[in-house]
């Protein structure tokens, strides 16, 4: 078995985490260009509905499926993870297939009545079958993190990602291209961009059935077979109870998640119609189009940027998952405190740095990124600027809600979740009136600074770990020196007339320079190392 410990497991998640997310931006923002923020707004209606359900039925497998496969592992059981497998595969393909007909049930009636977009429609339709896939995917996904081998999460993310960015890109410009001889053949649908939307997401669509296709290829190969402590063998319908419990509070938190997406839709779109947003319309928008296109530019630019560093974190969940369920199980309470601190410093060690620089250079950013689309940069300069603060959040609660999990508390993150939904809601209804986008930006901060506090006082009460602040105030020093070194560059660098892209990669050059710099400086309050961590004298 090529087994992992948790840094090497998180690190092998970590580097194709970022590979997928840089083809996932060759696929988003060239898509962005194409499409325009008219365009992206049938795109992004398309996951609003999409991502709910997929959360619901995907998300919270793997971790189901890794937990119980861990706890075989650690007792020796590996024909018992055998068959976990093959009951979560048998279970989650039949929910996966009545999601992705759900989708396609609703999505005429959630374009034309939740929305007011009946051209997003065949979006929404192309996207359905991904849900499908996706289970198949996570279930396999789940089996390998179980045991500890996170090479293949790692390989199909990157065939994922290549099938995406070859597949959508050649789809969604052959549509463009071809437009009057595609348009004869859909003549229900009028704008030629919600057919190119479509054609985006069907590029989507195809890398999930890659990544799953991948997993069939890997099982033909995958043929060993373990003699240790098998005496013991779950019946499926214990498996399938228990998935079911583990996987269920985890998906209907992801589901609440993704509801942020559905309320930033919902709330822009109908408070931008009601009350306007300060500015007229750029050229080539109507008036009606209007909050269409501030929407799509929010989600399309500002989420889209505001996502790739929490992506990467989030990989720090799924390889600490294997180790925390180890721990937890042979009740070793040094070696949970370990862990915990080791994940969320190194969250933090990515998160910090990466906010301050892109709250410093945010217009220089989003300009380089996406240089066709002036009129919808101008828009997200100061919500990326906003949303900093809750990607930081958003990264440190990604790890401490798969130790929630692992520790036997699934529907913790819900309950969270539940209550971060409400004050997205409360704050956007409060603030985009006034604000605009820019609104809808700080409402999510707010929304991830509360999940972050509520989760963390819960794992620190359930497992009696005592976390030092100094190194976590080390590392926000190290981002903020990082931040301010990047804008100071920036700016004399622009006073004397250099270009922007040399500019943009001077200031980050320099940024990073400093931010290095500074935490060496601070190595020894920044060690991994169990002299940061103080261990109450509750046990597990």
């Amino acid at each position: 078995m090529k087994k992992q410990n948790f840094l090497k497991g998180s690190l092998i998640l970590m580097a194709s985490a970022v590979l997928a997310k840089l083809l996932g931006a060759l696929f988003k923002i060239p898509l962005t260009n194409i499409l325009g923020g008219v365009g992206m707004s049938y795109f992004s209606c398309a996951y609003s509905l999409f991502m709910p359900i997929y959360a619901l039925t995907v998300t919270g497998l793997s971790a189901a499926v890794a937990r119980m496969t861990a706890q075989s592992a650690a007792l020796g059981m590996y024909e018992n993870a055998k068959r976990v497998r093959r009951t979560a595969l048998a279970l989650f393909s039949a929910a996966g297939l009545a999601g992705s007909v759900l989708i396609l049930l609703l999505a005429k009636p959630f374009c034309v009545y939740a929305v007011d977009c009946s051209e997003a429609a065949a979006a929404v339709a192309m996207i359905a079958p991904s849900v499908f896939f996706g289970c198949v995917t996570s279930v396999e996904r789940g089996y390998y993190e179980g045991l500890s081998n996170m090479y293949p999460t790692a390989l199909s993310q990157l065939a994922e990602g290549l099938v995406k960015v070859a597949a959508g890109l050649s789809l969604c410009s052959f549509v463009t291209e071809n437009a009057e001889a595609v348009m004869e053949k859909f003549p229900c649908i009028t704008d030629i961009r919600a057919l190119a939307a479509a054609a985006g997401i069907l590029g989507v669509t195809l890398s999930s059935a890659g990544a799953a296709l991948f997993f069939a290829v890997v099982r033909i190969f995958d043929r060993k077979r373990f003699h240790e402590g098998e005496g013991t063998l779950m019946g499926h319908r214990e498996i399938s109870r228990e998935l079911v419990s583990t996987a269920l509070p985890t998906g209907v938190s992801a589901v609440v998640t993704n509801l942020t997406g559905l309320i930033d839709m919902g709330t822009m779109i109908g408070c931008i119609s009601c009350f306007g947003c300060g500015f007229a319309p750029p050229s080539g928008v109507s008036e009606e189009e209007l909050p269409h296109f501030v929407y799509g530019s929010f989600a399309g630019i500002a989420l889209t940027v505001f996502n790739l560093v929490p992506s990467v974190t989030n990989m720090l969940g799924k390889g600490i998952l294997p180790s925390v369920t180890e721990a937890w199980e042979n009740h070793d309470v040094k070696a949970l405190s370990q862990r915990a601190m080791q994940a969320l410093l190194t969250a933090a060690v990515i998160a910090a740095p990466a906010a301050c620089g892109m709250a410093a250079l945010s217009g220089e950013v989003l300009h380089f990124l996406f240089p066709k689309q002036s009129d919808e940069v101008e828009i997200c300069i100061n919500s990326l600027r906003l949303l900093m603060p809750g990607m930081v959040c958003l990264c440190l609660s990604f790890p401490i809600f798969s130790m929630l999990q692992a520790i036997g508390k699934p529907s913790s993150p819900l309950k969270i979740m539940l209550l971060g939904a409400a004050v997205k809601l409360v704050g956007n209804l409060a603030l985009i009136p006034i604000m605009g986008a820019d609104g809808a930006a700080l409402s999510t901060s707010v929304c991830y600074g509360l999940i972050l506090a509520v989760s963390l006082r819960l794992l620190l009460k359930k497992t009696g770990i005592r976390l030092r602040i100094k190194p976590f105030g080390a590392v926000a020093y190290s981002g903020a020196m990082c931040g301010g070194s990047a804008y100071f560059v920036s700016d004399i660098l622009e006073m004397r007339g250099f270009g922007e892209v040399f500019t943009l990669f001077c200031a980050v050059a320099a940024g990073g320079a400093v931010y290095l710099a500074s935490a060496y400086a601070m190595r020894d309050t920044l060690g991994f190392g169990s002299q940061t961590v103080r261990i109450s004298k509750n046990t597990i």
